[in-house]
């Protein structure tokens, strides 16, 4: 197969966020304005995650729609997962969040030790797109958590939180950019803090303005961030901009490919 996820470019971090914002103002959507319930809205999510996954599985190359449609499908299935844990059972946010963590390090020990590496530009068999989507399901879950922690719990409100976050994900990049560390750690590390980001943001925006949200209302938030996906999956669709390197060998002369894969080797 050739690379299963997208270039990491800045139409991925932009994406990535707005998915993480749908991811929580979506779940609320189904479960609290319609009336879904938590458990009936998990139902109804978790059949179409796994329709839509299977046909990501079954996908040889990296088409935008499809994987972005299972990130913007398994980032509501993380919001699900933790809402249900810490209101229908009644467990903590800091066990949560410490539960996630562990489950999430625990993926990436058993990754690294099958397959020696972590790197998202190497997924390019089903074995390590099983790990990927797996740690992805778990930084979205624990982003969740930590979010609700960070400007609920803890009472820091989602302004302050989701600064706090936004400062931390330019701390990464500073530290990349600057003093070059690890491009694959930069990467998890970053993935795990957009999600809390994007979460403080969806609460900001929905939540009542006694519970120091704007107002704006799960419906319009959801619909506007997921029309803004809509629009930048299509765009990249046609643009082809986050196509990886991975097609550009597959399309190069034989002797060529296999130097650069000795080369990255």
């Amino acid at each position: 197969m050739l690379n299963k996820v997208p270039e990491i470019t800045i139409y991925f971090w932009i994406i990535k966020i707005l998915a993480t914002t749908v991811g929580e103002t979506a779940a609320d959507y189904l479960s609290a304005t319609l009336s879904f319930g938590l458990v009936t809205t998990s139902y109804i999510m978790g059949a179409l995650f796994l329709v839509a996954l299977v046909v990501q599985l079954r996908t040889k190359r990296y088409i935008p729609t499809t994987y972005w449609t299972v990130v913007v499908l398994i980032s509501i299935m993380g919001t699900l997962i933790s809402d249900n844990l810490v209101d229908n059972l009644g467990i903590s946010l800091t066990t949560t969040s410490a539960a996630f963590a562990i489950a999430l390090i625990a993926v990436f020990i058993f990754w690294w030790l099958s397959e020696r590496t972590l790197s998202v530009h190497t997924i390019v068999t089903t074995k390590r797109e099983l790990f990927y989507w797996a740690a992805i399901l778990f930084t979205f879950a624990l982003g969740t958590s930590a979010g609700d922690l960070s400007a609920e719990a803890s009472g820091l409100g989602y302004v302050l939180s989701a600064l706090i976050f936004a400062g931390m994900i330019g701390v990464v990049a500073l530290a990349y950019y600057a003093f070059r560390i690890n491009g694959v750690l930069a990467f998890w590390i970053a993935y795990i803090l957009t999600r809390p980001l994007g979460a403080s943001m969806g609460d900001l925006l929905s939540q009542p303005t006694k519970l120091g949200g704007l107002n704006v209302g799960t419906t319009v938030t959801s619909v506007v961030f997921i029309t803004a996906i809509v629009g930048m999956v299509i765009y990249l669709t046609i643009s082809r901009r986050d196509v990886t390197e991975a097609r550009a060998k597959a399309n190069a002369p034989p002797a060529l490919a296999h130097v650069e894969v000795i080369a990255e080797s």
